[in-house]
C-alpha cells in the first residue's frame, strides 16, 4: 500500500477500508510501516475520528494480528473487567481473584501505565518474581488449575496493540475514542470473553473528561463486543478524586492486599463489588464475604505463586519498595476537603517516575502517593492529607506546588 496516501485521506477525513486497515495493521505490527508513519496515521485518527464501521475494522484487525485464545469444551464462563484508566485504580488487583472464586475462568490482559493513568502489569511486576508473560499454553493450564491468569500481551496475543499501544502513550494520542476502542475490545475479544464489564472514566483524572464523553466511549465498546457476541455490562464512575488511598504501583498494590485481606477503603471495595456483580453468577453478599473471610486473598496469593511470585513478599512491599524521601503534605487550616484533583496526582505520579515519558523509560514501583485523604471529610489545621514517595529531595521539590495547588481546603 501507498502508506502516505492512506494517512492523508484519514487526515482530510475520509473513510478507510476493512482491507486498506488490515494491511496497514499488519504492516505495522510487521515492521513494515514504520513507527514515523504510524504516529502520523494516529494523530490523524485523533483530529478526524472514525466511523463504527472502521472501528469495527480496526478492532478485527488488531485482534487477528495475533493468536486467539481457545479453551477446552464444557470449560466455565469466561469473564473479565476493563477500566478505561483512572488514578489510583487497582480494582483489577482485587476483582480478578474474587471472580475466580465464583468457579469462573478469569483469563485478564492487561496493559502498562498509558499517560497519567497506572497500568496494571506495572502493578503486578512490583510483586518481586510476578511473571506477567505467560504463554497460551500456560495461561490455559492456570486456568484450569485456579480460574485466574493476569497476563501481558504476549508476542502471541495482540501484537499489533503491543505495539500501538506503546506510541499511543508518547505521541499525545491516548484520549482518541477510536483507538481506545480499537485496544481495549482486539485484547478483550483476543480473550474469546462470555462476559465483559467495562468501568468507563470521566473527570480530571480520566481520558474522557465530561459523562458525555464516557457515554459516547461506552456506546462504541458495547457496540463491538456485541458484534462479536460478548455478553456487554458497563459503569460510568467519576475521576475527579483518586480511587482509594494509594497512587503508584506498589503503594496500590499494598492497598488492595489490605482489601484482600478484610480492611481497606471503602470507595474501592464498593466499585470492586459493583463490578463483580455485574458479571459474576453469584449474589453481592456472598461476593462481599469472599473479600472478608480469607477466600479471595487466598486465591489472589495461588496466583502470584502460580505467576512465579513471592508470596511472601505482600506483606512487606513497603519495605521491599521504600522510597528515599517521604514527605507529608499537611493542612494550611482547619476547614473541609474540597478537592483532590486526580488529574495532578496522575502528573505528579508520571513526574516522581511512576510512569512513563516515553515507551522505553523503566517504572520506579516505589513512588507515588499514599494516605489520601477523600473530598468532604473535616480536616484540622497541620493535619496530613496525603504522603508523597519520592526517589530524591529534588525529585520531591519538582512536584510539591503542583500537588500542593491540586489540594483544596476551605
Amino acid at each position: 500500500m501507498h502508506v502516505p496516501s492512506f494517512i492523508e485521506r484519514k487526515r482530510d477525513g475520509g473513510e478507510l477500508s476493512a482491507a486498506e486497515i488490515g494491511e496497514f495493521i499488519a504492516g505495522y505490527t510487521s515492521g513494515a510501516i514504520p513507527d514515523y508513519q504510524a504516529s502520523a496515521w494516529a494523530m490523524a485518527v485523533f483530529f478526524r475520528g472514525m466511523t463504527a464501521v472502521e472501528t469495527s475494522h480496526l478492532t478485527r484487525a488488531m485482534m487477528n494480528s495475533g493468536r486467539v485464545l481457545q479453551y477446552p469444551a464444557g470449560s466455565p464462563p469466561k469473564v473479565d473487567k476493563h477500566s478505561t484508566g483512572g488514578i489510583g485504580d487497582k480494582v483489577s488487583l482485587i476483582l480478578a481473584p474474587l471472580l475466580a472464586c465464583d468457579d469462573l475462568w478469569v483469563p485478564m490482559i492487561s496493559g502498562r501505565g498509558l499517560g497519567i493513568t497506572g497500568g496494571t502489569l506495572d502493578k503486578l511486576e512490583s510483586i518481586p518474581g510476578f511473571n506477567v508473560s505467560l504463554s497460551e499454553d500456560a495461561t490455559l493450564r492456570q486456568l484450569a488449575k485456579l480460574g485466574v491468569a493476569m497476563i501481558g500481551q504476549t508476542a502471541d496475543i495482540c501484537p499489533a496493540d503491543k505495539k500501538l499501544y506503546a506510541l499511543r502513550d508518547v505521541t499525545a494520542t491516548v484520549p482518541s475514542q477510536p483507538l481506545i476502542t480499537a485496544s481495549i475490545m482486539s485484547k478483550k475479544l483476543a480473550e474469546s470473553l462470555d462476559r465483559l464489564v467495562l468501568d468507563v472514566k470521566f473527570g480530571s483524572g480520566a481520558f474522557m473528561k465530561t459523562r458525555a464523553e464516557a457515554e459516547q466511549l461506552s456506546a462504541g465498546l458495547i457496540a463491538v463486543g456485541h458484534e462479536m457476541g460478548v455478553q456487554m455490562h458497563h459503569l460510568l464512575t467519576p475521576m475527579d478524586e483518586p480511587l482509594g488511598t494509594g497512587v503508584g504501583n506498589a503503594l496500590e498494590v499494598i492497598e488492595a492486599v489490605e482489601i484482600l485481606q478484610g480492611r481497606g477503603p471503602a470507595d474501592t471495595i464498593a466499585l470492586t463489588l459493583d463490578l463483580a456483580e455485574k458479571v459474576a453468577t453469584t449474589d453481592r453478599a456472598t461476593l462481599a464475604r469472599w473479600l472478608t473471610d480469607g477466600t479471595a486473598w487466598r486465591k489472589f496469593v495461588a496466583m502470584v505463586e502460580t505467576q512465579g511470585g513471592d508470596s511472601t513478599a505482600l506483606e512487606r512491599l513497603a519495605e521491599i519498595h521504600r522510597a528515599p524521601v517521604i514527605h507529608e503534605l499537611t493542612a494550611p487550616h482547619a476547614g473541609r476537603i474540597t478537592a483532590i484533583d486526580a488529574g495532578t496526582l496522575g502528573r505528579a505520579c508520571v513526574a516522581l517516575g511512576g510512569g512513563r515519558a516515553k515507551s522505553t523509560d523503566a517504572v520506579d514501583f516505589a513512588v507515588g502517593f499514599d494516605r489520601i485523604r477523600k473530598v468532604g471529610e473535616p480536616v484540622g489545621a497541620g493535619e496530613p492529607l496525603l504522603r508523597i514517595h519520592a526517589r530524591s529531595a529534588d525529585s520531591l521539590a519538582s512536584v510539591l506546588p503542583h500537588v500542593t495547588a491540586g489540594l483544596t481546603v476551605a
